[in-house]
Order: C-alpha cells, then structure tokens, then sequence
C-alpha cells in the first residue's frame, strides 16, 4: 500500500479510479484504501465534493458502507447532501444507503436532529444549498412541524440571512416554503429591490380571513397582488364555490382535449373542473378567473397564436414564458425561449423566466409540434413534474388545429384542469 505514496500522478490515478466509469467496485475500493492511507484529508474532501453527484447506485451503496466501517463522521454533510436527492430506484428513505450508513455511525432516533443542527450551523452564503436540501429533506421526515417552530421561536444572527427571509416570510406572509424553489422565490422576493411588491403582498393578505391566509402558497401571492391592484371594492370577500360555479359555466360547455399518450394514466374525465373541485383553494379559483380573463383579450390570443406559430416551426425546442399583468393592470405575455434545446417535446426555462416569474401570474409553454396536436392537449408526465418542483401555477396551450389552441392549467399535486379553446 506505501507504492505510489509519494507520487501525485499516482493519487490522482487513484481518485480518477473513484468516479470514473468502467471499474469495478472492488478495483474502486482498493484505490480508496491507498487513497485513505496516503491522504485521509484529501480523500475526505474529494468524496465530500463527489458523492452527492454519484449516479452509480452499487457503487453509492458500497462507498456508503465504507464511510461506516470506517466511522467517518466528517463525511456526514457529504451522506446528508446525497440523501437529499431524490431516488427513483429507491422508494422509502429508510432503504438508501446513506441513511443506513448515519445509522450505523448514530442512534437511528438522532438522524433528524442530526440534520436540523447541521443545517443550522452552515450560515456560509455558499452553504445555502446545502441548507436548501436539508430543509427539503426534513420535509420527507415529516418535521415539518419542527420547522415552523424553529422559524415562529429563534432569533437568527443578523448575518444569517437564509433564516431571516424564512423567518420574514413566516411572520409577515405566513408562508413556510416546502421546496427549492419556494425558498428560492422567497429569497429573491426578500431583496430590497422588491421592497414595494412585498408591500403589496402583505396588505393584500391581510384583506384574507384566517381559513383563506392558512391555504396561501408562493404561487398565491402575485395573484393577491393583481387582485388588490385591479380587482375592485369586494373582490377579496367572494365565496370559492361561487367563483368556481362562474368558472364552469365558461367552462363546462367548451371542446376538451385530454393528453392521452405523455402525461401518466388517463382516466376519462380527469381534467375536467368538477373533479377537483374539492381541492381548489381560493387562490386556485382567482387564478382560473384571471386565465379566462386573459383570454379574452385580443391582443393576449394574437400574441399567444403567433408565438405558437414560431414555436411550431422551430423544431429543436418547446417554447414558452410566464402571463403577467402590469401596473397599470394589463395582461402580457412575456417570451423567453430556451437557451438550452434538448428536443421538440420539451421546454428548458431560462434563469431570466423564472426571474421575470416571481411577481408574474402563470408559467406556460406550448405543445406546437403539429398543427393537429390534440393528442397531446395537456401537461406531460415531465409537465407535472416541473409543476411539483416549482409549485407554480402552470398554462400549456396545444394547437387542435391552426386555429384553435387548447388551454389546460396545471399545478402541484396532480391538478389538471382543461379550461376549453380559444381561437384567432
């Protein structure tokens, strides 16, 4: 094991061995005993740096086990950090290696306190997505509870900023964020050069009785902002049923077109009002209100048709952007094509759309690719996903043929609702 101990080019052959496709996991073992026994620090650092972006699942499992035997506790933000990503090979939490690993190294009744005090203790601003995928992960480990308390009891260091804006958005907006991209949106609303659309936002919540302000989300809150900048004496008192009786009547009557072949299982009936109806909280029924709104201005469906149109005819990407109104309480449609391009069956958002979507109403793209494309009249399964990751509220609008687009509305937890078609 001392071969090699002096030679860089040598350790650096041993930790190419670690990550690099095509060995075996004994060949990879063997390399991280010489590598632990000529540099325990630079093998820690190395594996603290890799083993979250792991897509070797034998090899994950046995390096997991390694980091065990050896009682390796400085490796636990590392095990923490690749716990976080989600798993589709395994199901349950208590099955991935990285848990069985802290396991072995701890009682199994500290693993969550484990995580809590580890993330409270990185305030470094480039540790906040570290902090990010513990608080997601504390999620999965149904401490949500927890959270709250933390965030309606402590008193954060003025320089720990990550916990002040969940804090701030806690006690003035009463919204604790479930994911990324919810701690994301309230960071970035939290900068002062948003100061004015807080404001907004939390006069607006206050027009809200209790029972409404518990069901508020981040996608909620551009839409209270449009409500109380346009919506008139009265417009915040309105009852759900009777916005979402409204609804149907514009509704019900319209030609539906359901994604039969992308989206997951199809079930007759399945994005149609009346099925969610139950499920629709107040800001789902303002929401749906303000898409027909929108699109029954002229100026909104010529935009859309002609951006479709482009869309149909560039065949490397989906396009897509966000409907917004601006403040002078006029609907736009804002373009913001992809910067990277997979295929015509997908759409990639840019930084500057999930930017310009913070204080926007809605996310949408197009499914273009024919001009007969009905088959395909609704989110996709990889639709729903981003919809779950992004909790926001959600359009795709799908050509039926030159003329007419079908509008769907989608968002978190599976809730597709086919809003009819609109025409040139």
């Amino acid at each position: 094991v001392n071969v090699g101990k002096a030679d860089t080019n040598y350790q650096a052959i041993l930790q190419r061995m670690l990550w690099v496709p095509g060995y075996t996991n004994e060949a990879r073992l063997e390399a991280l005993a010489r590598l632990w026994f000529i540099d325990r620090e630079g093998t820690v650092r190395i594996i603290r740096q890799r083993l979250a972006r792991l897509d070797n699942p034998t090899w994950l499992k046995a390096l997991c086990q390694w980091i065990a035997d050896e009682d390796v506790k400085e490796l636990d933000e590392a095990l923490i950090s690749s716990w976080a990503n989600k798993s589709f090979l395994m199901q349950t939490d208590n099955e991935r290696p990285e848990y069985l690993a802290l396991v072995r190294m701890y009682d199994e009744t500290v693993i969550a306190d484990l995580i809590f005090d580890s993330m409270l203790q990185e305030k470094k601003a480039w540790k906040q997505s570290y902090r990010t995928r513990c608080w997601e992960l504390l999620h999965r480990l149904s401490q949500r509870d927890r959270l709250i308390a933390l965030l309606e009891d402590s008193t954060f260091d003025e320089d720990d900023l990550f916990f002040i804006d969940l804090q701030k958005a806690k006690i003035e907006l009463g919204i604790v964020p479930l994911c990324r991209e919810e701690i994301l949106w309230i960071r970035e609303l939290s900068k002062p050069e948003y100061s004015s659309f807080w404001g907004e936002a939390v006069e607006a919540l206050n027009e809200l009785d209790i029972d409404r302000r518990s069901e508020i989300e981040m996608r909620d809150i551009p839409v209270a902002v449009s409500l109380k900048r346009h919506g008139g004496e009265g417009a915040f008192s309105r009852s759900v049923p009777v916005m979402l009786r409204e609804i149907a009547t514009q509704t019900d009557n319209q030609k539906h077109y359901t994604e039969t072949m992308g989206g997951g299982q199809y079930v007759p009936g399945s994005e149609r009002l009346k099925t969610y109806r139950d499920k629709l909280t107040w800001g789902d029924a303002v929401a749906l209100e303000m898409v027909l709104a929108a699109l029954d201005v002229p100026q909104v469906r010529e935009h859309l048709f002609d951006y479709a149109i482009r869309d149909n005819l560039d065949v490397t990407t989906e396009y897509g952007g966000v409907l917004a109104l601006d403040k002078k309480g006029r609907f736009e449609v804002l373009e913001f094509k992809p910067k990277v391009r997979h295929h015509d069956r997908r759409f990639n958002a840019s930084q500057e759309m999930f930017d310009a979507a913070y204080t926007a109403l809605f996310h949408f793209h197009f499914h273009a690719q024919k001009l007969r494309n009905g088959d395909h009249a609704g989110p996709g399964a990889g639709d729903k996903n981003y919809a779950n990751n992004t909790r926001a509220n959600c359009l795709v609008f799908t050509f039926v043929d030159e003329d007419t687009l079908n509008v769907d509305f989608y968002r978190h937890g599976g809730i597709v609702i086919d809003l009819g078609t609109i025409s040139k």
